[in-house]
């Protein structure tokens, strides 16, 4: 759901955008503006390729998410402890990935996988927004303690596992038998939002009360309460597929609003306060082309956009601790694309808050822990795409 636009050079200048419209209604989220914090960055070793990221980072310090391996064959994902990489593995194909911030505090990794078995239907499947589609089946996989288990499905051929949580708690979708009429593209089987929970035995996979339309859940916090999508067959990656942002809470399928538009309404991570990030369009065309901005929920406020940086026309919000502090990419336009973190109603340009010496750019800020470390994607000095942890060691204009 999720591109990457070609990058320009950071601005000097501190990037600050007070989001005034929101100013009263963020009393209730995130942590009053203040000095932002001021990060060291490190770049995590890549596999071999050109292209790597981080998707997720627990209260370890341990990043998950994708790494190509030499000559860019394959799209492996991958586990950093102490800023090492472990290849993961894949169920049978040539390509896997950590998407979503699918890692836990113990140390459980969820994503998506490819299979040696060709989709009988020739459905491209989510997994192929996320990497290269070779034409097999596609399922989430649960890794743990070295070992990379495929999810079970409702009885269809393809999945996609999102989120964890620290009870072991897996989310994401997975399709049924059911060939659904409103599918557009090659999707032809209908998907559900699903909680997997393993056991050393077996893997029980129970479907959420679905809102009206196909489901997919995104996000899972350790309450237990769940965000996601909800709307057409589609192409199962956005879009017309979520009409709705949805948070299930003890079971029950909640709207959470918009922010003007119709379509890619979508939920990307949620605090243990029950605070979501995620994008939505802010206006729609008849085709339901990509026009979201990131955007900050909780019960007190409802959805409200955070707007972009000074070049920008799009955001995606990504990440959300429980401090209420977001972690987005801003991008399109004549700005390049920026990593940004938010906090109290402001938006920084996260390039802005690097302790100096750092020569890199970072692009996309896709998760942050509670501790308030922040991972993601950044450019090195040779143009390769690296995974990066960016560590607060202060706030501007303490001594």
């Amino acid at each position: 759901m999720s591109s990457i636009r070609p990058c320009a050079k950071a601005t000097a200048k501190a990037l600050v955008v007070p989001v005034v419209l929101l100013s009263a209604a963020f009393a209730h989220g995130g942590e009053p503006a203040r000095n932002p914090p001021v990060y060291e960055v490190t770049h995590l070793a890549p596999l071999g390729g050109t292209g790597s990221r981080g998707n997720a980072i627990n209260e370890r310090g341990w990043v998950a998410g994708f790494a190509d391996l030499p000559a860019d064959a394959a799209r492996i994902a991958t586990l950093w402890r102490d800023d090492e990489p472990t290849p993961l593995g894949t169920l049978g194909g040539t390509h896997s990935s950590v998407p979503w911030p699918g890692l836990n505090n113990p140390g459980m990794v969820v994503g998506i996988a490819q299979t040696d078995e060709p989709d009988p239907l020739g459905e491209e499947w989510s997994c192929s927004a996320f990497i290269p589609f070779t034409g097999n089946t596609c399922l989430g996989f649960v890794w743990e303690a070295g070992r990379m288990r495929a999810l079970p499905t409702l009885g269809g051929n393809n999945g996609f596992a999102a989120g964890v949580n620290s009870r072991g708690q897996i989310v994401g979708w997975a399709e049924n038998d059911v060939e659904d009429p409103t599918c557009t593209g090659t999707q032809v089987l209908q998907f559900r939002a699903v909680v997997w929970e393993p056991t050393p035995d077996r893997i029980r996979v129970s479907e959420l009360t679905p809102y009206p339309g196909d489901t997919s859940a995104t996000a899972i916090n350790e309450r237990g309460q769940v965000v996601g999508i909800s709307g057409i067959c589609d192409i199962a990656v956005g879009r017309f597929s979520a009409v709705h942002a949805v948070l299930w809470d003890k079971g029950t399928p909640i709207d959470l609003g918009n922010i003007g538009g119709m379509t890619w309404n979508t939920p990307m991570a949620i605090n243990d306060r029950g605070e979501v990030t995620g994008f939505a369009n802010v206006a729609d065309t008849e085709a339901g082309d990509f026009n979201a901005q990131a955007f900050y929920w909780s019960r007190q406020t409802g959805m409200q956009p955070l707007g972009t940086l000074p070049g920008n026309t799009l955001s995606q919000g990504h990440g959300i601790n429980a401090r209420g502090q977001v972690v987005a990419v801003s991008f399109s336009g004549t700005g390049g694309t920026r990593a940004f973190f938010w906090e109290g109603g402001e938006l920084h340009n996260l390039n802005d808050l690097v302790a100096p010496g750092y020569t890199g750019l970072l692009v996309d800020a896709r998760d942050i822990s509670d501790s308030g470390e922040i991972t993601g994607s950044a450019v090195d000095h040779t143009g390769a795409t690296v995974p990066f942890v960016a560590r607060p060691v202060g706030r501007q204009g303490n001594p």
